[in-house]
């Protein structure tokens, strides 16, 4: 049984990271986006954001070792709460479930959060993004890698 997968927008997640010491946020995009978007800059919490690739390059499969790799990111302890985020809010909502999924058979209880809008956030009418939602249209403190 897996835990339940709540949904908030950019802005909430970031008054949940700073009221809450144990939360954390996972970035679950490609390295080329990390390099060539941008990183979310959690410096201003005190946090350090973790990078964790959901799917890979060329093909974008899911990595296999995204668990194995989260776990020793996370040095085997689980937080109170995990925030996901990719370019829209999609790859990171399938990496929640199988966070809260894994976590819950172990019979661990934590909250898993997929972040809507992601970091680009949504296309507009002319199919481009960062103009209408997501972490870098709404302000949050971000930097090129």
């Amino acid at each position: 049984m897996e835990n339940p997968i709540y949904e908030v927008g950019p802005k909430e997640t970031w008054d949940g990271l700073r009221n809450d010491k144990d939360a954390v946020l996972v970035d679950v995009r490609t390295h080329a986006e990390w390099s060539f978007v941008g990183l979310p800059d959690l410096s201003e919490l005190g946090k350090e954001l973790i990078l964790n690739q959901w799917a890979i390059l060329p093909g974008m499969q899911q990595n296999p070792s995204f668990m194995d790799e989260l776990d020793k990111q996370l040095d085997g302890a689980a937080p109170s709460k995990i925030y996901f985020l990719c370019r829209s809010g999609v790859r990171s909502l399938s990496a929640a479930h199988l966070v809260s999924e894994a976590l819950a058979a172990r019979g661990q209880s934590v909250d898993c959060v997929n972040i809507i809008g992601g970091f680009e956030g949504d296309l507009d009418q002319d199919r481009q993004r960062g103009n209408m939602n997501g972490w870098k249209n709404d302000g949050l403190p971000w930097r090129q890698s």
